[in-house]
């Protein structure tokens, strides 16, 4: 009942959410991730990425299953050592396993350099364009605690962050409609 009283109650939503969890969180839980993405379906957003911090992609070859399951209900985007794959219809999901913001931005300089741009013709709209992960998340949610990983350390700059005390396996849908409510009583400013 108090998860329809909320539901009801979200006017403003965010395009797009990205959910940061750590390796420990998705092997205690691998199934959460479809569940989040059917409830981030229901609730209407457009997009959401799940960053998984780990120092070795390999350790979550088990959950792979249940990360490519999503692409049955939404467009997968899967994002895995220096692979990358794609699947699905529907809303944008991506997945990013083990993936680093500062190592993004290097690679996005690295690549610059490599297309000869012109050092005085960089911008952010340039860094933009080459970046690995196009997306400028609305809402960063972190589970469990407050520890941050580098991940999107570009695009969510000016993104709103909701810290949930709820560990992933113990993550419902009320806990997310929660960050939702949050999310919409905030007045963004955009660094202004």
């Amino acid at each position: 009942m108090y998860e329809r009283h909320l539901a009801r109650q979200l006017v403003e939503l965010p395009d797009r959410i990205c959910v940061l969890l750590s390796d420990r969180d998705m092997m205690a839980a691998p199934e959460r991730l479809g569940e989040c993405v059917e409830w981030c379906r229901e609730v209407g957003l457009r997009g959401v990425i799940f960053h998984i911090s780990t120092a070795d992609p390999a350790n979550l070859e088990p959950i792979l299953p249940a990360v490519r399951a999503i692409a049955r209900v939404a467009h997968l985007t899967l994002h895995y050592g220096d692979q990358t794959e794609s699947a699905g219809e529907g809303m944008e999901v991506t997945v990013a396993i083990g993936k680093s913001g500062r190592e993004e931005i290097a690679d996005c300089i690295r690549r610059m350099a490599e297309d000869g741009v012109d050092p005085s013709a960089v911008d952010e709209h340039t860094i933009e364009s080459y970046l690995t992960f196009p997306y400028t998340p609305d809402l960063v949610i972190k589970t469990g605690g407050n520890h941050l990983t580098d991940f999107l350390i570009w695009q969510s700059v000016y993104s709103e962050f909701f810290f949930s005390d709820v560990n992933w396996p113990l993550f419902r849908r009320l806990d997310l409609l929660r960050a939702l409510r949050d999310y919409q009583s905030r007045v963004r400013r955009f660094g202004r």
